[in-house]
């Protein structure tokens, strides 16, 4: 069974090795070294999230992944995601075939809706518009990657009548995810526009999502489009040499981030308890020891067939250094590990 692991961040604003709270600038250049040790150590992919927050450093992902094909080599580069509902689609193809170019061939993009809405006031967008905006605007980018002239007639902006894009791919079309957080709709929206499959699971068991996944089948196979397109899982995690110290070096920041976002939308702060609990069999929490984050990757991997697993290392104010261990660990121990385990019979 072959898989591809990948890396994501957010670029959160993290503290610095003594503890003072750190800046943006400094966790964008944090950012781009943790980048170039993902590439070292064989990391298949890192996804880069937009955000339009004090707690987040990057509102520009593609700018960032172009400093970062400068510096690697091998490693695939993308978002995570791209808000497409606030964006001009073609913008946003625009500034990803630059990034390929500049990559020699490696950017892909994951679009989706995002978490949050603050990109919909700061760039004049209607909040009640919300679907609407997402579904027009990624019919129209569905046509872009493709690299052959657009015609194309929505709601959101003028038709388009032969329109060439530029810079134009060297080998289209330009790899493209469906992020998806549990909305059976947007799955087969994905799979209406024939477009792989990316399951953010942030809590609760990952198996629950396998109804997603044989939805997404389902509907490739109704909708006559290729039925093997891949699935990714998109989840939290932090490696470190023990099971204890992974718990303990995330946690405080684990507990800071999810109870400020939890105040904004009235949730409980988490407890210690079910931070635990997440982190072992059945939660979402890929936290531990490579051995214990391997072995709960690849029971992931095969009970919902993925071919791509990101793990978001970037998690609040944790800081730059621990986060560098736990990409090296990743990418040394884990990766190879789970290649092994799925290369067992079952």
């Amino acid at each position: 069974m072959g898989i591809e692991l990948g890396l994501d961040t957010f670029g959160d604003v993290s503290v610095d090795d003594d503890g003072a709270p750190g800046t943006a600038a400094q966790s964008i250049r944090n950012l781009l070294d943790e980048a170039i040790l993902a590439d070292e150590v064989g990391v298949d992919f890192i996804g880069v999230g937009e955000h339009h927050r004090d707690d987040y450093s990057v509102s520009a992902p593609e700018v960032v992944l172009g400093a970062i094909a400068g510096r690697t080599s091998r490693i695939r580069l993308g978002s995570a995601v791209t808000v497409l509902s606030s964006d001009d689609p073609i913008r946003v193809f625009e500034r990803f075939s630059t990034v390929d170019a500049l990559s020699s061939g490696r950017a892909e993009v994951i679009l989706g809706r995002g978490s949050f809405t603050e990109s919909f006031p700061l760039f004049g967008f209607d909040l009640e518009e919300y679907e609407e905006l997402f579904s027009d605007k990624l019919s129209l980018f569905a046509q872009l990657r493709t690299g052959r002239p657009v015609s194309w007639e929505g709601v959101t902006r003028p038709p388009l009548t032969g329109q060439v894009v530029y810079p134009q791919l060297a080998a289209p079309p330009l790899p493209t995810w469906i992020a998806v957080g549990g909305s059976p709709e947007s799955v087969v929206r994905a799979a209406r526009h024939g477009l792989p499959l990316m399951l953010a699971i942030i809590g609760g068991d990952p198996l629950r999502f396998a109804p997603y996944v044989d939805l997404y089948r389902r509907a490739l196979n109704q909708l006559g489009k290729p039925e093997d397109l891949p699935v990714g899982v998109h989840s939290p995690g932090h490696v470190a040499e023990t099971d204890e110290q992974a718990r303990d070096e995330l946690w405080p920041h684990y507990r800071g981030y999810v109870a400020r976002i939890g105040a904004e939308r009235g949730w409980p702060a988490p407890t210690r308890i079910e931070f635990d609990r997440s982190t072992g069999p059945g939660g979402s929490l890929y936290v531990g020891s490579p051995e214990t984050v391997a072995q709960k990757i690849a029971h992931t991997a095969r009970a919902l067939g993925l071919a791509r697993f990101d793990m978001k290392y970037s998690h609040g104010t944790l800081g730059h250094r621990a986060m560098m261990r736990s990409i090296e660990l990743y990418g040394t121990q884990v990766i190879p590990r789970v290649r092994e385990l799925l290369a067992e019979p079952e």
